[in-house]
């Protein structure tokens, strides 16, 4: 760690979905965001580029930054995988479409339950779990990952309970302080519009539960708060879509005014308002940037969804929009080399990576070299990290120097890629497009003419963060880093890791 000082102020962490630089700066010279110029006058830091774990899908980003560590550890792989152990597809939720076919009450139970408590790996801890240990408090505001040590509530809405088996209410461990749309809320306000609108997962209700926080006095130790709306603009108009920006700003400025004023606020509190990832344009004509996997694997049989992982299946698909994982139920029959020679032969696919004993192989579409790279060697990233790596590094965008391995277009290639593979069981790829490209399966959500994540590329990858009231700094700008950096700030003189 490098932190110049901490403070033991409290620390609040709000999470604004699908934040970009680039359209972030557009809206600030372009729009009048009272609460975002005040952020970001007052900063102690504004970084462009905190790298986010791959594949770039909030729920493996929410935990990564709450355990403080890769997929390899925390054993959340992305928001679509299959299970080995389970002998099926989780979804946490791609599209209803989706969960209908795999069965609703199952993956509702996924999200609502076993997400937190069977599929993130009990055996790190999340920031909620190490601060309850210290006996200090904290919120979570509406993320899907959320395990603490407090025994919390989730009420499920008659409406639900309609189409789908579940008892009235599921028991979870969680942090002190839990919001979980109006499955779980603190008050009775009523003060925005559209409350309901997806059942509280919604920005005006996140902000309406952490100001009701602010205005009891009740602010613990470290909140995390997140709002979602963003990404759907993104996703339908673009990567420079502002409007979910300047909306955030209005959000922004309702918590501000919970306190006595904006001044007080930043004396109270560390602020750190970060991205979750980046998202890619995704091309208008859906005929080219849409990369149909059936169709590229033809003619091996596929799972199908509503059917369920069968005997005769030989190929399991779990698409997260730009990225993909491809797993070989029968891997005599047909080998992990047989789905890589068809991926190659498709030029929009970027990336193609597969374990081959303690080593990564890595290829890409158009192109027969590979690159071939393992834990501990001669190179030295960027994070202190070290690698053997052999073949074409090209294929990877590394620039080798010495004993220097430094990343272009695809950030900390090296431990992304290899804690993907390495996250859960099974004979499997991973795959990734080039920006103005997503994949497709037989019920993925689309987005020609929009934009997408899940990507291995910087365009996903790379997210802003502004930090305020505080001059202390992590030692790297991934969100890997930064548990042990928020855990330093709240308790400066012993930090845990």
């Amino acid at each position: 760690m490098n932190p110049h000082r901490a403070s033991s102020k409290k620390v609040i962490m709000i999470m604004l979905d699908t934040l970009m630089d680039k359209p972030f700066q557009k809206a600030l010279q372009e729009e009048n965001l009272p609460a975002f110029s005040f952020f970001m006058k007052t900063a102690n830091y504004y970084y462009p580029d905190i790298v986010a774990p791959y594949p770039t899908m909030s729920v493996n980003v929410e935990s990564t930054l709450l355990t403080g560590q890769y997929s390899n550890h925390h054993h959340v792989p992305a928001l679509a995988w299959y299970s080995e152990t389970e002998n099926r597809i989780i979804n946490y939720g791609t599209h209803i479409m989706e969960l209908m076919k795999l069965g609703l009450t199952r993956s509702m139970y996924d999200v609502l339950y076993r997400l937190n408590h069977s599929h993130l790996n009990e055996n790190v801890k999340t920031i909620h779990e190490e601060l309850h240990e210290q006996g200090k408090s904290s919120a979570s505001i509406n993320p899907l990952i959320h395990r603490g040590k407090t025994s919390q509530t989730i009420t499920i809405p008659s409406l639900i309970r309609f189409f789908v088996a579940c008892e009235k209410k599921i028991t979870t461990n969680a942090a002190s302080t839990f919001v979980y749309g109006r499955l779980a809320q603190l008050s009775p306000l009523r003060k925005y519009g559209r409350i309901w609108s997806k059942y509280g997962f919604n920005n005006n209700f996140s902000v309406q539960e952490f100001s009701h926080l602010i205005e009891n006095e009740n602010l613990p130790s470290f909140s995390i708060v997140y709002l979602p709306d963003h990404d759907k603009n993104v996703h339908k108009h673009g990567p420079m879509d502002i409007q979910g920006i300047k909306d955030m700003d209005k959000q922004l400025e309702t918590i501000l005014n919970t306190f006595p004023s904006w001044e007080e606020a930043l004396e109270s509190a560390v602020w750190i308002l970060i991205g979750d990832n980046g998202q890619s344009h995704v091309n208008d004509d859906s005929k080219t940037a849409l990369v149909d996997l059936r169709k590229l694997l033809a003619p091996l049989k596929i799972t199908k969804l509503r059917n369920g992982v069968r005997k005769e299946d030989q190929v399991v698909l779990a698409p997260n929009l730009r990225s993909c994982f491809i797993y070989t139920l029968s891997p005599s029959e047909v080998p992990l080399s047989l789905l890589v020679e068809k991926l190659q032969k498709d030029t929009r696919i970027e990336m193609i990576a597969w374990k081959k004993g303690e080593w990564i192989e890595v290829t890409a579409g158009g192109n027969t070299k590979t690159c071939q790279f393992k834990h501990e060697g001669r190179w030295v990233d960027e994070y202190n990290q070290t690698w053997e790596i052999e073949g074409d590094d090209s294929l990877l965008d590394l620039q080798l120097h010495e004993n220097a391995v430094t990343f272009g277009r695809f950030p900390d290639a090296l431990a992304r890629l290899y804690s993907a593979l390495h996250s859960h069981n099974g004979e499997f790829i991973a795959a990734s497009v080039k920006p103005g490209y997503e994949f497709i399966s037989e019920s993925t959500p689309s987005h020609a003419g929009g934009a997408s994540h899940g990507g291995f590329h910087s365009n996903d990858s790379l997210i802003p963060m502004m930090v305020a009231g505080t001059d202390s700094a992590p030692e790297f700008r991934r969100i890997v880093d930064l548990k042990k950096w928020i855990l330093h700030l709240i308790q400066p003189q012993s930090p845990r890791s």
